[in-house]
């Protein structure tokens, strides 16, 4: 069985106490501004937490397929995202995303190229799946490559696109029909597109709910050319290549909103110490006592199924656990902790009455951060596909 080692529970201090002391006092700031702070990725990238998985030979401390390397990167993201979620978002992109596909299906000129930026914090890579009108429904890409005189000539839109627009972005890879199947079926690949490409647009940030200190753009493309060699992976597999990216940023996901669950209960624990009413401190009323303890089983539960996922991960890396199993325990974990989280910051809300309605309380944050959870990375409903699939029930 699975359980997280003295050196996972020392490198957390770590995570714990950069987190403590170089994000959490500017968080709110940043977050009101919608401010992306470029001067922390090379923070990020010097605390090697950009490098947890990555081979050695590329600038990462990976050293073997044993060490638990998957979950020291969830460890990082948790802590993050106990301080802020945008932040905790931006590392979890940066490698499952960014790093991780050219780690796992690009050429040895391909890494040498990228990673080492990457890495180290000086550079940031987006992951173009998502488009206006294919979002769950991802095999709807429109986006279009053809190959012309050497060149991919790349058209179309992606929408939501993490890490793609920051002024240290250096590449993003995305999706691209580039012909058509045997059996008629859209034939989709990936193909990276260096920032900066003639006919590669940025468009402007969005307007969120929420992430506010997240860089997320949409992206167009027109006319765009990139050498043929930019391909990622092998052609007509990028459709494949990119589910299997997305097992792994699930369980991140999963990290992420296990240090949101663990925050609100720290938060509506303090508060109803505190917070007096009625001549004593709210925390002796059952009906803001209990809702705290069912925090606390909220977190315990988000935790196991987390750090399962995450050794499961581990394990397989090291070729004792299947695909399969990761799949399943990524989007049990998946869908159990975003929902498990959207419900946390409701109930700390709640405790914290019209304080939690106030911007000064950083509950009122996480409670606009959260929803996105449930979303991002595959929706709920798709967590639930995969998990009945997984239980062998017939499929449409």
């Amino acid at each position: 069985m699975f359980e997280l080692s003295k050196d996972h529970e020392d490198f957390r201090a770590v995570v714990r106490d950069f987190a403590t002391e170089a994000v959490e006092p500017h968080v709110a700031e940043w977050d009101r501004d919608h401010h992306f702070p470029t001067d922390l990725v090379p923070r990020l990238g010097e605390l090697g937490l950009f490098g947890l998985v990555v081979p050695e030979a590329y600038g990462g401390s990976l050293e073997d397929a044993d060490g638990g390397a998957f979950t020291n990167l969830c460890i990082a993201i948790e802590e993050l995202g106990r301080v802020d979620q945008s932040v905790g978002i931006t590392l979890s992109a940066g490698v499952g995303l960014g790093i991780n596909p050219i780690l796992t299906y690009g050429t040895d000129a391909q890494k040498e190229r990228f990673l080492p930026d990457l890495v180290a914090g000086r550079a940031l890579a987006g992951f173009g799946l998502t488009e206006p009108d294919a979002g769950s429904d991802a095999g709807a890409t429109r986006t279009k490559a053809v190959l012309e005189g050497g060149d991919w000539v790349v058209d179309g839109a992606k929408a939501f696109i993490t890490n793609s627009g920051t002024d240290i972005t250096s590449v993003v890879t995305v999706t691209a029909r580039t012909g058509t199947d045997a059996d008629g079926r859209a034939e989709i690949s990936a193909i990276m597109i260096p920032s900066g490409t003639p006919g590669f647009t940025v468009e402007p940030a969005y307007d969120k709910l929420g992430w506010n200190i997240s860089d997320t753009h949409g992206l167009s493309f027109s006319g765009c050319r990139v050498p043929e060699d930019h391909l990622l992976g092998q052609r007509g597999h990028g459709f494949r290549q990119f589910l299997k990216t997305l097992d792994d940023g699930r369980i991140a996901i999963s990290a992420l909103a296990l240090g949101l669950i663990t925050r609100m209960r720290e938060e509506t624990t303090a508060y109803a110490r505190t917070r007096t009413a009625f001549g004593r401190p709210i925390g002796v009323n059952q009906g803001v006592a209990f809702p705290i303890a069912d925090l606390a089983v909220m977190e315990e539960n988000a935790r196991l199924v987390t750090y399962r996922a995450a050794w499961l991960k581990d394990e397989q890396e090291a070729g004792r656990r299947s695909v399969a199993e990761v799949k399943q325990a990524a989007a049990v974990a998946k869908l159990y902790t975003s929902e498990a989280a959207v419900t946390a910051t409701r109930i700390a809300t709640q405790v914290f009455g019209g304080n939690g309605f106030m911007e000064e309380y950083p509950v009122a944050r996480f409670y606009r951060d959260a929803k996105i959870l449930e979303i991002g990375e595959g929706t709920s409903e798709v967590q639930r596909m995969v998990i009945a699939k997984g239980l062998g029930l017939p499929t449409a």
